[in-house]
């Protein structure tokens, strides 16, 4: 019997490798047929793979092994469901094929968030000495981590990843925040909500954002469950605000603990302090407590999680300054890719030049616009979907001047920052925060984030008063 994979990006080659590593018979899907893929095909022809460009499922098929890209109604995977053929996902399979004594995991979804806060989960499980890795959708397949010696992994899942994942037990699991996202994909947001509450099933610890009415809600049966006397995992909160007894939170400039104390209803542990989260804003904020939060289920001391926020080092295009021209600050968040994102990074500046646009992804920006209206000092909109963003302003702001740049090559950046220039008074800061994805126009939202910092650069040498 086979095994099928399908996709030759990144989980799928790690999966079709682990598969062929187990002496197993994989033949390998792929749609696309182009020179990256042609080479990825040769490698694992190599190995003992089967690849095949298209076609659909063999009569021999066991299990299908997909790519988190691939959506349920692909014909291969409608084909699979037709025959009663599982269909499981890269992280599936690394949760199955976990040796004995495997390392646990530490859990953590959310529409945004995800890499900041995974990333400083990891350094202060290192601060802590342990032997951890950063893994899944923040880039590294977990089927790779988990045939090595770690102690514990740090765990990234996308909604797509949760989606193909059954069976998943971490020891403890987060929901850093729930907003529209992917539903083109999921198709409504109860179901994408549904999807990214799967992380709490098993989960020893369910950690929520009590802030977050999307996060709070999912956790909330559990915690329930608790209340009652029943059977249930331990509930943890963390909140901007002065934490309650079982939350995290803020008291004054201290990031504090009352969940994971002896004590919770007399007593407070301090973590660490807002100087200590960099870059400092109120979204980044909540990714440390969630972290700090999954840390200390481990048994991380105070100590460890503060040196791990300062150990962290923040990755490129996340709330990033660029460069000050003529007393105007300029700020790349190009990982804002959605709705969600771009209010929590408007909401850290008080006088903003909004740069935004590109795919919005089915996603509504009237309440971001709205919320917003008041910090908006202009906006340059961009990209396929700026049109919708305009029609938004014109509803919530209609007094923010706005001006649309046409045209969807790459080199349309440079009059995006003039104009941007143009709109700002010394004090503002012009914000590249685009509420959507990134591919009408560049490669991805490094790429976008580099041409707006180089198009910064050009204009500070210009010398421009």
């Amino acid at each position: 019997m086979s095994t099928v994979v399908t996709g030759l990006g990144v989980s799928g080659m790690a999966a079709a490798r682990s598969l062929l590593r187990a002496g197993e018979r994989v033949v390998v899907v792929e749609t696309r047929d182009g020179e990256r893929q042609r080479a990825a095909a040769a490698e694992l022809a190599e190995l003992g793979a089967e690849v095949r460009f298209g076609g659909s499922l063999p009569d021999d098929t066991a299990l299908v092994v997909t790519s988190p890209g691939w959506r349920p109604d692909q014909p291969l995977l409608v084909e699979a469901a037709a025959r009663g053929v599982e269909v499981i996902g890269e992280v599936e399979l690394a949760w199955r094929r976990r040796p004995a004594g495997a390392a646990p995991w530490l859990a953590l979804t959310g529409t945004n968030g995800k890499t900041t806060a995974v990333r400083m989960l990891t350094a202060m499980l290192r601060a802590a000495g342990h032997a951890a890795a950063a893994v899944g959708n923040v880039g590294t397949p977990i089927v790779e981590a988990v045939e090595q010696p770690y102690d514990v992994l740090a765990v990234e899942l996308s909604s797509f990843q949760l989606h193909w994942s059954a069976t998943l037990a971490p020891h403890a699991a987060a929901i850093l925040n729930v907003a529209d996202d992917h539903l083109d994909w999921h198709g409504s947001m109860e179901e994408y909500a549904r999807v990214k509450g799967r992380v709490f099933e098993r989960a020893g610890v369910v950690v929520h954002n009590a802030d977050d009415p999307w996060s709070a809600r999912l956790a909330a049966p559990y915690a329930a469950v608790a209340a009652a006397g029943g059977a249930a995992p331990r509930v943890a909160g963390f909140t901007l605000e002065v934490p309650a007894r079982g939350q995290l939170g803020v008291v004054e400039d201290l990031l504090v603990d009352r969940a994971f104390v002896g004590d919770p209803d007399n007593a407070a542990e301090e973590l660490a302090t807002l100087a200590d989260v960099r870059p400092l804003a109120p979204h980044n904020v909540a990714n440390a407590l969630a972290a700090a939060a999954l840390a200390r289920a481990y048994g991380v001391p105070a100590q460890a999680v503060r040196q791990g926020l300062l150990d962290h080092v923040p990755d490129p295009h996340r709330i990033a300054h660029v460069a000050r021209v003529a007393e105007v600050d300029y700020v790349d968040d190009s990982k804002a890719t959605n709705p969600h994102a771009a209010a929590a990074s408007l909401a850290s500046y008080p006088s903003v030049v909004w740069v935004a646009g590109g795919l919005l992804k089915g996603a509504d920006v009237g309440e971001l616009v709205r919320r917003a209206a008041g910090r908006l000092r202009g906006a340059v909109l961009l990209g396929a979907d700026r049109a919708r963003i305009h029609e938004a302003l014109a509803r919530h702001a209609a007094n923010v001047p706005v001006v649309e740049v046409e045209g969807q090559d790459t080199g349309v950046m440079d009059r995006v920052v003039t104009e941007a220039a143009r709109l700002a008074s010394p004090g503002d800061t012009v914000l590249l925060a685009p509420a959507g994805a990134s591919l009408d126009m560049f490669a991805d939202y490094g790429a976008r984030g580099e041409a707006f910092a180089r198009a910064v650069q050009r204009l500070a040498a210009s010398g421009v008063r």
